[in-house]
């Protein structure tokens, strides 16, 4: 009996170890490894997009500095405020002059310096060549960076309130002495990149949720779908532990996968499992049945001993006698259903073993020829290469003993027993004759039944139990070979058994498996 702590053991391990369906599990597994592979995808977009935004960007403001420093450079002297803004500013005298043309317009416009002086997200800055501011496009605070004397360009990338911000500052040289006037920064505040940057980030989010919910949704009914089957054969595994000897099979699965396989592959088993519980039962009820008689007999016997018998020297003696017989008998009829109950389980034991059909049968003929002189045997070999057929040798030499004793057994006047051994495309066929008593059509669909005797009387008299044909034909078929008569009531019956020849490759195949199994 259980005790509370074994109950309680069992409860905190259920309640630990809670039941998760597998499509729930497939269902986020999934998710997680599409938002992984989509988060992998979307940082490489973001990063390459936002390498070139920024690429363009220098670009622009490269361009930009560069066409202003090229302008200021044309100031001979000096920088300061009245000359830069003569030239930069759009309310000089020049820019007036420039407007008042009638070509002015276009030649404004078109130029990048008005361009980045009109620009919002450009600020240019100009200090003479002491560092002192001069001019700005904009009001606009120089706190990013502190100017320093610079002989080329030079690119910084500073923030400000919490923005980024990109600056290039230029050395300015007169183009009449090649001296140094001024300095030139020029200032990005990287508005069109930071608000084209967060609408991608916004989109590439609004995929990875959409890719991530369709995903799952996907893969639950995909899961669904696909676990069908193991559903249909957890109900039949159900019903068959509800009732063992339920007839349930798992229905047939059109899916055509491993799904489909497992569950040909468990109606195999259970069919297999129902065999074994079928042989069970009927080898009980046909021990019971056969043990009977001999049972009773003994019994009978020794009854009549007790009551008054053993004091008669005769009856003494018939009692003893048919004793030992039915003992004897007996112990024959157990060792052939052990024979049986073993040939049931070939498939398990002995799948592998191959043997020389033509070895076994030689040494048989040799045999019975030694054993029974009084009869004439006749070979009909016409096999001339080695032939290899998947079988336990002790297990054809079986077959062929029941054979060859029951041709005896049922033998009249014509005491010859014919054997032959032949080919027939990929089969081999060993068939025993004998020109007995024969079989009349109803005893020919009876023959293999267990118990079935042709003639009761005499098959008892010379010790048989009407198993050996049982067993016989039980061996042949689990070794997938098939076993056939032919006969004619009072002209004798011809046995043919046909097993399938192996290959070369199969043959090295059986005998690696069989190595490695010892």
């Amino acid at each position: 009996m259980k005790s509370i702590n074994d109950d309680t053991v069992d409860k905190t391990v259920s309640s630990n170890n809670r039941w998760f369906p597998l499509k729930w599990k497939w269902s986020i597994a999934s998710a997680i490894i599409i938002f992984i592979i989509l988060s992998i995808f979307s940082f490489l977009i973001y990063n390459r997009f936002s390498d070139v935004l920024l690429h363009q960007e220098y670009a622009h403001t490269f361009e930009s500095g560069e066409s202003i420093e090229n302008r200021l450079s044309s100031i001979g002297t000096s920088l300061n405020n009245k000359n830069v803004r003569y030239v930069l500013s759009p309310t000089s005298d020049n820019f007036k002059r420039s407007l008042s043309t009638n070509t002015a317009s276009p030649e404004i416009y078109s130029n990048s310096i008005y361009s980045n002086l009109f620009s919002e997200n450009t600020i240019i800055k100009v200090y003479d060549s002491h560092l002192n501011p001069i001019f700005s496009s904009k009001n606009y605070p120089d706190n990013i960076r502190k100017m320093n004397p610079v002989n080329d360009r030079k690119t910084f990338i500073n923030t400000r309130n919490n923005k980024t911000v990109l600056s290039v500052d230029l050395p300015i040289y007169s183009r009449r002495n090649h001296q140094k006037i001024g300095y030139l920064r020029v200032i990005n505040n990287l508005a069109d990149y930071n608000l084209y940057i967060r609408k991608l980030a916004r989109i590439l989010l609004v995929i990875l949720i959409i890719g991530m919910f369709f995903s799952a949704m996907l893969s639950y009914f995909l899961a669904s779908y696909m676990l069908r089957p193991i559903k249909v054969i957890s109900n039949t595994i159900h019903s068959v532990k509800d009732s063992p000897e339920t007839d349930n099979r798992v229905p047939k699965l059109r899916q055509n996968d491993e799904l489909t396989d497992l569950g040909d592959l468990f109606n195999d088993m259970l069919d297999t499992m129902q065999r074994y519980i079928d042989q069970q039962q009927q080898f009980v009820e046909d021990v019971s049945h056969e043990l009977r008689t001999p049972v009773a007999v003994i019994q009978g016997h020794l009854d009549m001993l007790q009551r008054w018998g053993k004091d008669d020297p005769e009856v003494l003696d018939e009692s003893i006698k048919s004793s030992i017989y039915e003992i004897n008998r007996m112990k024959s009829l157990v060792q052939e259903m052990l024979d049986l109950s073993r040939a049931e389980q070939v498939e398990i034991n002995y799948s592998t073993k191959i043997t020389d059909v033509q070895d076994v049968v030689h040494q048989q003929y040799n045999d019975f020829k030694m054993i029974h002189p009084d009869f004439k045997f006749i070979l009909d070999d016409d096999i001339d290469d080695e032939t290899i057929i998947q079988i336990y040798r002790n297990h054809l030499e079986q077959i062929l003993i029941i054979l060859l004793d029951n041709a005896v057994k049922y033998s009249r006047d014509r005491k010859e027993i014919h054997i032959s051994l032949s080919r027939k495309y990929r089969y081999v066929d060993i068939a025993v004759q004998d020109f007995g008593e024969g079989l009349s059509q109803e005893s020919i669909d009876k023959i293999f039944n267990r118990f079935y005797r042709v003639d009761k009387a005499r098959s008892r008299s010379q010790g048989g139990n009407g198993l050996g044909l049982a067993i016989a034909k039980r061996l042949v078929e689990a070794y997938h070979g098939q076993i056939n008569v032919e006969s004619s009531a009072g002209h004798g019956s011809i046995f043919t058994i046909s097993f399938p020849i192996l290959t070369a490759d199969k043959i090295k195949h059986l005998e690696e498996i069989d190595d490695n199994n010892l």
